[in-house]
């Protein structure tokens, strides 16, 4: 019998528990498309969440009826890295799922979510920086690719991603 899917706007108290997710999740699902070169520097990087981000009130979080975190993801008006924000382009902002839980319904729950509530807001288009694995999913879910990227993790590290755009 499925798990019940719970989807809940993150809450700055469930930092500790999407940090856990991340720290699953990224090593597991990105050692097949990243060399170990890369990912050991943009680990340490990426597979921490953002207080900001997670506090924001647009980043959401899939639990089982157990409480355990199966999922977690959102977007934000700012573009990440720092970019400039244009009050049309939502960002989806730093999603996870748990290898676990992978083709459960977590990441089309966290999507859904973050399509609505940017449409709500306002948005016109909805962009994303993909890592290489999720780009399947992202065209699934109505992104297009618009070209490889390099990410800026910090000075001297780099990390290939994947530009992906929709319209909302």
């Amino acid at each position: 019998m499925p798990r019940t899917l719970i989807l809940r706007t993150a809450l700055p108290t469930d930092l500790p528990a999407i940090d856990g997710l991340l720290a699953r999740s990224y090593p597991a699902l990105l050692k097949a498309d990243y060399p170990p070169s890369v990912l050991v520097t943009a680990l340490p990087i990426i597979a921490r969440a953002n207080p900001a981000l997670v506090a924001s009130g647009t980043y959401y979080l899939v639990a089982d009826a157990g409480g355990a975190v199966l999922g977690a993801g959102g977007w934000s008006f700012a573009a990440p890295q720092g970019g400039r924000a244009d009050g049309s382009t939502a960002h989806v902002r730093h999603v996870a799922t748990d290898p676990a839980a992978l083709r459960r319904g977590v990441g089309r729950m966290l999507m859904a979510a973050a399509v609505a509530a940017a449409r709500r807001a306002g948005a016109e288009r909805l962009e994303c920086q993909s890592t290489l694995m999720a780009v399947p999913f992202y065209a699934a879910m109505g992104l297009e690719t618009l070209g490889e990227i390099t990410v800026r993790l910090r000075p001297g590290i780099d990390f290939p991603a994947v530009r992906m755009q929709r319209a909302l």
